[in-house]
């Protein structure tokens, strides 16, 4: 909500700080993100209007004009704007003047003609993008009279982030409301005369959906001018709320939008036939929007509809069919109350996001209706004439929301609070808030007041007089409590361990949301069944991850399309497999990498990151949970890895995770070039690490021996590794391989695998005759279990 502090001061008298009174508003729940100027810095700008206008005698595109700028003689300006003309007012920036980029006006000779100052477009000034001529001013601008003054442009904008509990203060009165409260003064209640019917033409209105839609007020106005200029005043206003002025009739809906947080909205009146009927749309009934999107309705959706068809999505957008165009001369003003609950998620069903979707959603006022519409049928005939007829409104009471009663007792607030705020105090704060208290046995009874949706415990009371009397305010205490330390496993590697590992190996930790596209999720992990959201953020948050890679490669898409090219990223945080009823939430921790090992430099050659690399990271994760080695990689197919390219990772003969390149065609769907290598293990597999303990060194020397031996191409280097670890016994301290050949001298479909084996006693030396027997019975297992020979 973008405030207008200037436009606030005509609702309540606020303080000269504006600093002060962001503070006091941050304190009270209302967050200030920012304040800036109503306007970009210019000086020397003044009302200007042309007197004489002639084609320049050596330019086509360009004339010369007379300005009268108020000083008494009128000035010579080239000028370049197609709506230049003879009593044209526009912006004038005079000689020595200064526009926005501090660029200064100086007098200059334009095709030899000279040009004393410059009349200025819209962007010139920074107030819109239209460059395409000179901003006009309306006929009664004041000739010489400063442009910022004339405008009150020293303005400042206050930027309030909003929580959604605080839907009353999305409008100026709303926040006027606050800060009386807050500064105990007087606020300005919205009270617009009432309009007399001057024709007798109404529309019928049903209300089809009372649950949805309890109260709908509506006016015929005939013969409005719709192509009336807004006043400068109310586009100013609407341009300070961030809003731009698109039309006198939409302009003052969004005005009235913006003062009271009414919503509204305006119909072309003879493209509707026979009435209105607030209703529920029909299975595959169409609607096309104001935005030139076309939708088809849903059973679940509430909209505004004629006795024909819908004409517009109930408090999100209007039809483009009844839309008010340029040829229109009747209209039907629209203004209703839709219940919360009947308008959460659709806008954001059908891909939409509006001012109105976003006020209704949280909750507008179910008594302002009436009011709103009186006050922009006031203005609508005050600026664009018109003839209105009877007002409208049809209201279901027994559907209305009822406002809630609740007990609040103050000796309970400050034991809550840790205050000792007075009585008197927290009775004027509630009555200022509209909550004016009534005493009963032993308590207060309080009625929320119809604007607040957010109060129905006697704690939501108590939250009020905290925030007014200051969160700052509030006393700071320790809470005592017995100080019990948590025992911490020695048998567990905590994840901060893990953390600190990747971080040492050269990675970025990333947290990405838990909901992801339902299409990646499906070309990740198809095997599972994600869980969809009721009510998702977006179709691109559609279901609950079973995985972390979504989120990861969605992650290195986003870095390599803002060429980063070294991306080495991991996330820790929770899975989610499993309906519902049974959701399984499970710990994991996943990596990502593509892109070189090491950035270039002029020592070494440029490497793209392999498997191994990968590979290399994730032992040096496991060796963390199982030094001796305990987990195996095992060669297995995943749906989204590339084959043969792509591990199953056990300890125990139970899966711990996966690793692996990216499927070919996965990097196709993302528009990915170059390989893309994951892992990703449970947690659990760092559950049971052994607890270090004490082993003596022995005092006798190691004796090493090399063994190479062939096998055929499918036999893996672990499985050697392991059959000679079974064969060798306790004597052996290390095994490892440091050769892989292929090529002359060993048959096609074969390799060759060199291993060295570091052999020790404790209780003595080993002799020669000892060490052949080991190696011979390695040997020996290797052939019976691998089918190995020697190389020769």
């Amino acid at each position: 909500m973008r405030i207008s502090k200037q436009w606030l001061s005509e609702w309540v008298a606020v303080p000269d700080d504006t600093a002060d009174l962001a503070e006091r508003l941050t304190m009270a729940g209302l967050e200030v993100d920012a304040v800036e100027p109503a306007a970009p810095a210019f000086s020397d700008v003044v009302v200007g209007e042309v007197t004489a206008c002639e084609p320049h005698p050596d330019a086509d595109r360009l004339k010369v004009c007379q300005v009268n700028d108020g000083s008494g003689e009128p000035l010579t300006v080239v000028c370049g704007a197609p709506n230049a003309a003879v009593g044209l007012k526009a912006p004038f920036a005079r000689v020595g003047g200064r526009l926005p980029g501090d660029f200064k006006i100086k007098a200059a000779k334009l095709r030899g003609v000279k040009s004393h100052g410059m009349l200025c477009s819209g962007k010139e000034l920074e107030f819109s993008e239209d460059s395409a001529g000179l901003m006009t001013l309306p006929a009664d601008a004041p000739v010489g009279m400063d442009f910022r003054e004339w405008l009150a442009l020293d303005d400042e904008v206050i930027e309030v982030e909003l929580t959604p509990n605080r839907s009353d203060c999305l409008s100026m009165a709303g926040v006027a409301r606050e800060v009386g409260v807050l500064t105990g003064a007087d606020v300005l209640q919205p009270s617009p005369p009432r309009v007399a019917a001057s024709v007798e033409s109404t529309l019928p209105v049903t209300l089809s959906a009372p649950q949805a839609c309890p109260r709908y007020c509506g006016q015929v106005v005939k013969d409005v001018n719709v192509k009336a200029a807004t006043p400068i005043w109310m586009q100013e206003r609407l341009r300070r709320a961030g809003i731009r002025p698109l039309g006198i009739v939409v302009d003052i809906t969004n005005y009235v939008m913006i003062e009271l947080g009414q919503p509204m909205h305006a119909f072309d009146l003879n493209t509707l036939a026979g009435g209105i009927d607030v209703r529920l749309a029909r299975a595959g009934e169409t609607l096309k929007l104001l935005n030139d999107e076309q939708v088809t309705l849903d059973e679940a959706t509430l909209v505004i509809a004629d006795h024909q068809k819908p004409v517009a999505l109930a408090g999100v957008m209007g039809g483009a069919e009844s839309a008010v165009g340029d040829e229109t001369r009747d209209i039907f003003l629209e203004s209703a109350f839709f219940q919360p609950a009947a308008m959460a998620g659709r806008a954001r069903h059908y891909g939409l996001h509006t001012d109105a979707s976003h006020r209704f959603e949280r909750g507008v006022d179910p008594q302002l209706a009436p009011v709103a519409l009186q006050r922009a049928l006031s203005l609508l005939l005050q600026w664009a004439g018109g003839e209105p007829g009877p007002g409208i409104d049809a209201l279901d009471e027994s559907a209305m929301p009822a406002p809630s009663t609740v007990r609040f007792r103050p000796e309970r607030a400050n034991a809550v609070l840790g205050t000792q705020i007075s009585e008197d105090e927290m009775h004027d704060t509630l009555t200022r808030l509209g909550m004016a208290p009534q005493q009963v046995e032993g308590a207060w009874q309080i009625q929320s007041p119809s604007w607040r949706f957010d109060i129905a415990r006697e704690v939501d009371l108590i939250e009020e007089v905290a925030r007014v009397h200051g969160y700052n305010r509030l006393p700071l205490r320790r809470t005592a409590a017995p100080a019990r330390i948590p025992p911490e496993s020695e048998s567990r590697v905590r994840i901060d361990r893990q953390r600190m590992l990747l971080v040492d190996r050269g990675y970025q930790e990333a947290i990405t949301y838990s909901f992801v596209s339902a299409e990646l999720q499906t070309w990740l992990d198809p095997d599972a069944t994600p869980l969809a959201l009721a009510n998702p953020l977006s179709s691109d948050l559609s279901v609950m991850r079973t995985s972390l890679w979504p989120g990861l490669v969605k992650a290195v898409q986003h870095n390599r399309n803002r060429q980063q090219r070294r991306v080495r990223l991991f996330e820790s945080g929770l899975r989610f497999r499993g309906s519902l009823e049974a959701l399984e939430q499970e710990p994991v921790i996943a990596g990502v990498i593509t892109g070189p090992v090491h950035e270039a430099a002029w020592t070494d050659s440029e490497r793209p990151v392999d498997f191994y690399d990968l590979k290399g990271d994730v032992e040096a994760l496991l060796e963390l949970a199982a030094p001796g080695g305990e987990f195996r990689f095992v060669s297995a197919p995943h749906p989204a890895l590339h084959p043969g390219q792509s591990a199953r990772i056990e300890r125990g003969g139970e899966p711990m995770g996966w690793l692996g390149a990216l499927h070919p065609q996965v990097l196709m769907n993302l528009d990915l070039d170059g390989p893309v290598y994951v892992f990703e293990l449970r947690q659990s597999a760092f559950d049971h690490r052994a607890v270090p303990t004490f082993q003596p060194i022995s005092r006798f020397p190691a004796i090493r021996r090399d063994l190479a031996i062939v096998v055929p191409e499918a036999v893996t280097a672990q499985a050697a590794l392991d059959c000679i670890r079974e064969a060798a016994g306790e004597t052996l301290q290390n095994v490892s391989l440091f050769d892989v050949y292929r090529g002359p001298g060993v048959s096609d479909g074969f390799k060759s695998l060199a291993m060295g084996l570091i052999l020790q006693g404790y209780s003595r030396t080993l002799t020669d005759h000892e060490v052949d027997a080991i190696v011979a019975r390695a040997v020996e297992r290797l052939a019976e279990t691998l089918g190995a020979e020697l190389r020769e």
